[in-house]
């Protein structure tokens, strides 16, 4: 039989969790600074729908002029996908554009990849962009940190599968973002929000671009 006390102890916890997962999806469900409207994404560099997912997502992002914003959720059962998106870091520290063609890059010969010639394939898309690659890309973990801290933000708004999509928007009344669970409905999914979104100033969205790169 549960006691009244833990009862109470059962309660506060699930009122904590609730909160800790409204307060992550303040966070991960909204526009960047300067955005009305937004696509983000939770995808592994090894999932095979995330592959088939992301040409999709950056013509969507590219044909309305929103950001793409990608979280890396690595899925346990990938044995390379945690350490390619570290490399996907390291790629962003030089641009975002940089960043983005690598993942495109890993998708495009995502079955030919191994965790074996995950390195070598890197070596090579660094070459051709005549970007140094060292030994160590990560010497004090600060990109594999930022990869946990997806992860973790994932966990924390309950995402069960990869990609896992969103559109998102700035409205303040309702629900500020939608799942995108039949992609053939995306485009009428973003229009809808765009509808819906709090327009912003012309000069606030020159901020957009840098806001979607991932922290």
């Amino acid at each position: 039989m549960i006691s009244h006390k833990s009862s109470f102890l059962l309660l506060l916890f699930l009122l904590g969790t609730a909160l800790t997962a409204q307060v992550a999806s303040q966070r991960a469900l909204r526009p960047p600074p300067g955005a009305s409207v937004a696509l983000v994404v939770f995808e592994d560099l090894e999932c095979p729908d995330c592959k088939r997912a992301a040409p999709l997502l950056e013509e969507a992002a590219r044909a309305y002029k929103i950001p793409l914003v990608r979280h890396d959720f690595p899925l346990p059962k990938h044995n390379w996908s945690f350490d390619a998106a570290v490399l996907a870091r390291f790629f962003d520290t030089k641009s975002k554009k940089t960043g983005d063609e690598f993942r495109a890059y890993i998708f495009q010969n995502q079955e030919q990849i191994t965790r074996e010639t995950l390195r070598p394939y890197a070596e090579r898309f660094a070459s051709d962009r005549k970007v140094d690659l060292p030994f160590a890309v990560d010497p004090r973990g600060e990109l594999a940190k930022k990869v946990k801290a997806d992860y973790a933000l994932g966990q924390a708004i309950n995402i069960q599968h990869t990609p896992t999509i969103y559109v998102v928007s700035n409205k303040e009344s309702g629900t500020p973002f939608v799942e995108v669970v039949d992609r053939t409905n995306l485009y009428a999914m973003i229009d809808k929000m765009k509808r819906e979104a709090v327009p912003v100033s012309a000069s606030a969205t020159k901020s957009t671009k840098k806001s979607a790169t991932p922290q």
